[in-house]
């Protein structure tokens, strides 16, 4: 059981940015809206939350805007079990009512604590194995990447995918796979086997690059699949995304960054010869890619072998093919090291909070 704290807390007043930062602090995965007597109110899952970052929703509104459209899909109110409850009786509940969190509160509806599956049934092996995409020449980093690939280049103290197999390792992945082409053997003899960071390495060479997707035609298992940059830095709660990928069933789910730009001119609207609007100098919002997917292994099926193959075009093939594929906003850290001014400030981010990246 997880003793409470003030983190996990939220008045209906706060904002939807508050209840982000919530989870984030709590790193349980949910946050409890209580009144001022900590009656419990409602939940709100980290997976609510993306939902609402998906669909538009200013995070400046108030949490009582999204309990309130929670409370009208389910008329049921959130799960909550009597403070005493035996680990059996919870664990029980939890599978009966496919929740990972289930708040404890004594006979006022106060909350006193908070029931969380990890917790209760110990250190969990993630179900996914992780492929680290390190193939690539890291041209806009010449001259740093002329003698060394860029996942090798050094973030802080140690070399980027060092970090990225001890954050994999951290969330309960036991098993990585590397696709490499580019100065391959720098990146095999730091990690070797594996064995000296508590985790099994293995490698994918590729004689020719396959682009983003192709090496997945290399793996096998019937683990989905979690697919990362090499060159990524990111706190990205993995096992958030991989509960994601389950809760909605999909056969690939793709992590996605929101960016905005300001268009430095007014923007006209028309229809035809005519003006229909004038937008003056607008903030351009829409996501990216982040580099980061959840892929089942049924997929691999559409993947050719031995061939160039991208992300695009697989994500294009699933849809294709009546696949679900779901995108995942990440609004926790994250940078895409693929410039010099990118690496440069991965290097001012890890200074600054210590290295814990």
């Amino acid at each position: 059981m997880t003793q409470l704290a003030k983190k996990f807390f939220l008045s209906e007043q706060n904002t939807l940015r508050d209840a982000i930062a919530s989870i984030d602090r709590g790193a349980k995965g949910i946050a409890l809206v209580v009144d001022e007597n900590q009656q419990l109110l409602a939940t709100l899952t980290d997976g609510d939350l993306r939902r609402a970052v998906l669909a538009g929703m200013p995070l400046e509104l108030p949490v009582s805007h999204l309990v309130e459209k929670l409370r009208a899909r389910n008329k049921l109110g959130p799960v909550i079990l009597p403070q005493g409850s035996s680990r059996e009786s919870i664990i029980r509940e939890m599978h009966s009512r496919s929740v990972r969190q289930i708040p404890l509160v004594d006979e006022q509806g106060r909350v006193t604590e908070l029931a969380v599956l990890d917790d209760l049934l110990g250190e969990l092996q993630a179900p996914v194995h992780a492929l680290v995409m390190a193939g690539g020449y890291g041209k806009r980093l010449m001259p740093l990447t002329a003698e060394t690939p860029k996942p090798m280049l050094r973030v802080g103290d140690r070399p980027l995918i060092e970090r990225l197999v001890q954050q994999l390792k951290q969330v309960g992945v036991t098993r990585i796979n590397i696709s490499t082409h580019y100065k391959a053997d720098q990146i095999s003899s730091h990690l070797g086997n594996g064995e000296a960071f508590g985790i099994e390495v293995g490698y994918l060479s590729e004689e020719k690059p396959l682009g983003t997707a192709g090496a997945l035609a290399l793996t096998s298992g019937d683990d989905p699949i979690l697919v990362i940059n090499g060159d990524i830095l990111t706190s990205l709660d993995f096992r958030a995304l991989l509960s994601f990928h389950f809760e909605h069933r999909a056969e690939m789910t793709v992590a996605v960054r929101e960016y905005e730009f300001d268009v430095p001119y007014g923007v006209v609207e028309t229809d035809g010869l005519h003006v229909t609007a004038v937008t003056e100098k607008p903030t351009v919002k829409f996501f990216v890619n982040a580099g980061i997917y959840l892929i089942s292994p049924s997929v691999r099926e559409l993947i050719p072998s031995g061939e160039h193959f991208d992300m695009p075009q697989l994500i294009t093939a699933v849809v294709q093919a009546g696949g679900k594929v779901i995108s995942f906003p990440v609004w926790e850290y994250w940078l895409d090291i693929g410039r010099h001014q990118d690496y440069e400030q991965a290097q001012q981010d890890v200074a600054r909070i210590g290295g814990r990246r």
